[in-house]
């Protein structure tokens, strides 16, 4: 897919993490994040030594309360700018020194896609791709109404090429970069084959909406909604979606392969399915905080929630919020496991250091950084049918 990567791996596996009050993960392509608590504007650049004193997770973090990594890092980037050097770079060296296993360094273009990201858009073609087993590069989904679209691009289309660049052989994040660019408006060529007909196409970038929740109704009792990433909004077209299903049908909430988001946007999906309650704790700088759902969320319906390995952080809370409080049964493979909180600091030259500042746990209080969520029916084949078969069991079909 041309769209945004949500979430970091830790140090030493993915250079970045998010840029916000965050609880960090992983996706695939760009840059984004996970984030507290509830937030509607759009983020800025955050100038240089912002200090925040609220938990506002778009405003960046105070480093105030003996915060020494955070004056240590900015520091650093002062430094190397004031002597000509690249202070993103030395930020960086600055966040290894700390060790902190989730602290990463984003410069000004990449904060820029993260605040896109985080608003459900991004920049590109609106083109789903994956690799073959031979090696090339095929079009697996194509978004309605983007360039792509008009150019009358089809899913089982092959790429293989982008502004002259092979695709053949090539990891697929390659090929997603390339058709991403840099702008809106900017043009990308691609090389195309459809059986025996090859052809070039000249594409117009575009922002698109990242549609991340997808709902399907898979018979008269039974409902699919499907969350690829909590992006702004996301959280209320879960609580929709749930409102317009059939009256007695069992949902099927998906968050496999969902890297987090918003952590507001998990809350409000939290309140779909509770009536009120406690969603997690947090504590930033040992100050405990507490989520709570809302209170006209519908506590009956029959719930499964399938997880796997992709599973993590705004997910993973949600997910554990659902198992703890006895709302929903969960299916499928022990989730990621990443249940630290990272606050963002602005640095000089306009870079963004995001650095460890707390964690969080599910109401029973549990922690889930470097453990996970184990589901109350571990499942690795079939798991769509077994899931079904479970909410059957819960009264969700006939």
């Amino acid at each position: 897919m041309s769209g945004p990567e949500l979430c970091p791996r830790p140090r030493g596996v993915r250079r970045g993490a998010a840029l916000a009050l965050v609880f960090a993960s992983v996706l695939m392509t760009a840059a984004a994040t996970n984030c507290l608590p509830r937030v509607e504007q759009s983020p800025g650049a955050l100038p240089a030594g912002t200090a925040a004193a609220a938990l506002d997770p778009r405003e960046g973090h105070t480093a105030r309360g003996g915060d020494r990594a955070a004056e240590d890092v900015t520091r650093a980037a002062a430094e190397a700018q004031a002597d000509g050097k690249s202070a993103t770079r030395a930020a960086e060296e600055a966040v290894g020194r700390i060790g902190d296993r989730w602290g990463a360094v984003y410069d000004k273009a990449q904060y820029e896609q993260y605040t896109d990201a985080l608003d459900g858009r991004y920049t590109g073609v609106g083109l789903w791709v994956a690799r073959t087993a031979d090696g090339r590069t095929q079009v697996t989904r194509v978004q309605a109404g983007g360039p792509a679209a008009r150019a009358g691009i089809e899913p089982g289309d092959f790429l293989r090429s982008i502004d002259r660049w092979s695709a053949d052989g090539q990891p697929v994040t390659e090929a997603v970069s390339r058709l991403r660019g840099d702008a809106a408006g900017s043009k990308v060529a691609v090389g195309l084959q459809r059986g025996s007909r090859s052809w070039s196409q000249t594409l117009d970038r575009a922002v698109l909406g990242t549609e991340d929740v997808a709902v399907k109704k898979l018979s008269a009792e039974v409902v699919m909604i499907k969350v690829s990433a909590f992006t702004k909004g996301s959280g209320e077209r879960v609580r929709t979606a749930v409102r317009q299903a059939p009256k007695g049908a069992g949902i099927l909430l998906d968050l496999r392969g969902n890297s987090g988001g918003l952590v507001g946007e998990a809350v409000t999906a939290a309140s779909a399915f509770l009536d009120g309650g406690l969603v997690a704790t947090y504590d930033v700088h040992g100050k405990q905080q507490a989520l709570y759902a809302d209170d006209d969320g519908d506590g009956a319906r029959p719930l499964v929630v399938l997880v796997d390995g992709g599973t993590m952080s705004a997910a993973e809370l949600l997910t554990g919020a659902l198992q703890d409080r006895g709302r929903a049964v969960t299916v499928g493979s022990r989730t990621f496991g990443k249940g630290s909180v990272q606050m963002p600091t602005g640095l000089a030259g306009g870079s963004v250091a995001e650095l460890t500042v707390g964690h969080y746990r599910t109401p029973s209080g549990r922690g889930l950084d470097g453990k996970g969520i184990t589901p109350d029916l571990p499942v690795t084949d079939r798991l769509l049918e077994h899931a079904e078969t479970v909410l059957s069991g819960l009264g969700g079909t006939s």
